[in-house]
């Protein structure tokens, strides 16, 4: 099958979000139903998540982990659907996909109870670490010393819910500057704005890749949380998480996911040719063993 890459910009889906979301009904029908008949799928995509999702070149292509397994999916379980691709934010991936405006959101979302009301997920397929890069030379090395500091992170993300958990616990005050994208937050940082940046470590690792200048950054403190990070799609149709979840389920089973992990994560990646250096964790092995799709509040007791 050759695939019709269509990339649709980030432009156009907020403004889809704005002015159409709104207005649409909850879809009716089964989404496999509604690929086939319509012949397309739309994926839901970011521009700057590498190595889950992330765009290559100007309005050019977009490629990584989470986007590599959806069009896997997709070809198994409606292998004559041309795929699209939306760029989407962390803010709008969830309402974009309950109005049906995207068949499947293929960036790196956290599979939560808050969400689970909203959208279903499928089985887990990264378990990411929440951490924070700092400037080589800021001698920040833990999380005791952000007190009273200047912390950026994007807003949707769960990084600030988890910023403000820890201002509770410590007692204590992090002020947090919200960026519009991961790009943005890093920016806040990388310019002395912000004393460090709290994202997903997969996603931190990424950015600083592929930034001007690499061994200016770092990944420093231990985790404020470990997190499931799994495709997503319309809550009403379990049919369709069926279908996903079976065909994860046969990625995992006959070694593919492992290997499609290998290329986003410790192989060289786009575009600058750099490695991430991060080895599939045993909690990833685990579930991969034995699938679920469990929300973070299960997966941390």
């Amino acid at each position: 099958m050759k695939m019709q890459l269509k990339t649709l910009a980030t432009a156009a889906a907020l403004l889809a979000f704005a002015f159409g979301a709104a207005a649409q009904q909850v879809p009716t029908g089964g989404t496999l139903d509604k690929i086939r008949s319509s012949g397309r799928a739309v994926l839901g995509v970011r521009e700057a998540s590498p190595p889950m999702a992330y765009m290559l070149g100007a309005n050019e292509k977009y490629v990584g982990y989470h986007v590599e397994l959806c069009e896997r999916v997709l070809k198994d379980i409606a292998p004559q659907a041309k795929l699209e691709y939306m760029a989407v934010t962390a803010q709008n991936t969830i309402p974009l996909v309950q109005n049906g405006t995207l068949d499947i959101g293929c960036g790196p979302t956290t599979n939560n109870t808050a969400r689970q009301q909203q959208v279903a997920f499928a089985l887990t397929t990264y378990v990411s670490e929440v951490r924070m890069a700092t400037r080589v030379d800021s001698g920040i090395s833990s999380l005791d010393q952000l007190a009273g500091r200047t912390v950026s992170a994007s807003t949707g993300t769960t990084a600030v819910q988890l910023l403000r958990k820890r201002e509770r616990a410590q007692n204590t005050t992090i002020t947090t500057m919200l960026g519009k994208d991961h790009l943005e937050s890093f920016l806040l940082m990388e310019s002395g704005r912000a004393d460090a940046f709290v994202l997903d470590d997969n996603l931190l690792a990424g950015i600083i890749a592929n930034a001007k200048n690499p061994s200016a950054y770092r990944i420093v403190g231990d985790a404020l949380g470990s997190e499931p990070i799994a495709l997503l799609f319309r809550k009403d149709d379990p049919a369709f998480k069926a279908a996903v979840d079976d065909a994860l389920r046969r990625l995992m089973k006959s070694g593919e996911l492992e290997k499609i992990y290998t290329r986003w994560f410790v192989a060289p990646i786009p575009p600058k040719n750099t490695s991430l250096n991060l080895p599939m964790s045993a909690a990833l092995k685990q579930l991969i063993a034995e699938p679920n799709d469990k929300p973070l509040e299960a997966y941390a007791k």
